[in-house]
């Protein structure tokens, strides 16, 4: 079981941040734009709440892009080592997709399924049991309740 706040940060260290509630849910994400920001076959998305995640040390630098899916997305980063913190919505959703590495503690991450499924590596075995959806979601409900289902927070 994960304690609040959680922390992270990236890999030299210069940027680190808190969140201060619980995530929404974990999951992996295989779109073409997660391959490409990752450099690896997707994601772990944790999803949690814009007004949770503080910065405690350094100023994150921003990118916009659209997404495989058509919307304006925004990701905040590392300006000194690159690493990738978050991505979210422009405008705003309300909610960051937290790039599950970055977090200091990692052993409560479970992801609950797969997103873009139609874009995954062939190679990628999914999520034993998991939920799975071949493109973006207009609803994660299913995978709302898989996550609190897990009892992690």
């Amino acid at each position: 079981m994960a304690s609040l706040p959680l922390a992270g940060g990236c890999m030299c260290g210069a940027l680190r941040y808190d969140v201060s509630s619980a995530p929404v849910m974990v999951y992996n994400c295989h779109c073409t734009n997660c391959q490409k920001i990752s450099g690896s076959a997707f994601n772990i998305s944790v999803i949690v709440a814009e007004a949770a995640l503080r910065f405690t040390s350094g100023e994150p630098a921003r990118v916009e892009w659209v997404s495989d899916k058509g919307s304006t997305r925004c990701g905040l980063f590392c300006g000194a080592c690159g690493t990738r913190i978050v991505n979210g919505g422009v405008p705003s959703t309300g909610v960051y997709s937290l790039r599950g590495g970055t977090l200091d503690d990692t052993s409560w991450v479970q992801p609950v399924g797969d997103t873009y499924t139609r874009s995954a590596q062939p190679w990628v075995q999914f999520v034993a049991g998991g939920l799975r959806a071949e493109r973006a979601l207009d609803d994660f409900g299913a995978f709302v309740a898989a996550f609190a289902a897990q009892g992690r927070f």
